[in-house]
């Protein structure tokens, strides 16, 4: 395979060299990238996020770097909201933007409004660009002075453009557990990214982006009145292949995390620290700090890298920054509790 093939699967990577889509690490902080069922399922009239990700700046001339800005509110049953990822890496300015348009509706489960089942569904599309010049290839490599790669020699390759654009459609499920001053909040859901499975491609094969899927489960542990603690695991999967029956053979990626928040309230200041350590199977150890005031939470995360790449990344991996805005409502005795916070 040539080398534009090779740098592109990396590219496309970004905790792994199997992984196919981007992902966090502070996954949960984004409610709708982690399922569209909490669409709406905030302790507020409305929230607004943000979240940046910088990643292998000492393995990469360019770092890969994820941006994230959504928006959504309930109402009613219902939530409607939306989503904006913008991806960039490598040296050849690999870049994808997608926007999604997000809508949940909640079904409580008991007269108490204590059991709550969430569904969603989020449509949108891809715009996935590579400034394929800035690349060298086989046929570029010229063996005058000691051998190196002349940009100015032709390629050899056949591309039918620099960009194109795919749909996206995405579906999940939560169930959560809204009575707040009990001691356990339990909550469990699952999701799946890229349900159209839709071509991508740059030379006009039938190269399909996979289904991802996403199983996330947890549950905050109501220590005291001031201190809590949550446990909780994602599992992810994506196939490698374009066949759905081959969703658990060997040819798939699949990932799991496991991780411990916790948060503490200082009375005086009335602030909670927030804090956090995941380990990323086979791949990164994160720690996260961060604090919530009135309607505002702002928490910071950094990976060290624990996969083979080590030697070459000195344990660096990446920097991500999280910031959220939530709205209050006057009477929040009617506000659905959102299970990730």
């Amino acid at each position: 395979m040539k080398k534009f093939f090779i740098i592109l699967v990396g590219v496309l990577c970004l905790n792994s060299g199997k992984a196919q889509d981007w992902h966090l690490s502070m996954y949960d902080a984004a409610p709708m990238f982690l399922n569209p069922a909490m669409t709406g399922v905030v302790d507020g009239q409305w929230r607004v996020h943000a979240h940046y990700r910088n990643q292998w700046n000492s393995v990469n001339f360019k770092p890969f770097n994820t941006a994230l800005l959504s928006f959504d509110a309930p109402v009613g049953r219902w939530g409607f909201g939306g989503q904006i990822i913008n991806y960039r890496a490598g040296i050849g300015n690999y870049n994808a933007l997608q926007g999604l348009a997000s809508v949940g509706f909640t079904l409580p489960l008991n007269k108490k409004r204590s059991h709550i089942l969430s569904f969603g569904v989020q449509g949108g599309i891809t715009q996935k660009s590579v400034e394929y010049q800035l690349h060298t290839f086989d046929n570029q490599y010229t063996t005058q002075n000691g051998g190196f790669f002349d940009n100015g020699m032709p390629s050899g390759e056949s591309f039918t453009g620099q960009s194109f654009v795919i749909p996206d459609l995405n579906a999940g499920i939560l169930y959560y557990y809204a009575k707040q001053q009990s001691k356990l909040n339990p909550f469990i859901g699952v999701s799946v990214f890229n349900l159209l499975e839709p071509t991508e491609t740059w030379i006009g094969n039938e190269n399909k982006l996979p289904m991802r899927f996403y199983a996330h489960v947890g549950t905050r542990i109501n220590i005291t009145e001031t201190f809590y603690l949550l446990p909780k695991v994602l599992w992810m999967q994506q196939q490698q292949v374009p066949s759905f029956s081959d969703v658990f053979s060997s040819s798939t990626f699949t990932e799991m995390t496991l991780a411990l928040d916790a948060g503490f309230f200082l009375k005086r200041s009335e602030v909670w620290v927030l804090g956090g350590v995941t380990f990323r199977n086979k791949d990164a150890f994160i720690a996260t700090i961060g604090a919530k005031k009135a309607n505002y939470i702002a928490k910071l995360s950094y990976d060290t890298n624990l996969s083979q790449l080590t030697p070459a990344s000195n344990g660096r991996g990446g920097i991500e920054i999280s910031f959220t805005y939530m709205h209050q409502k006057k009477d929040k005795k009617k506000v659905k509790i959102c299970p990730q916070l």
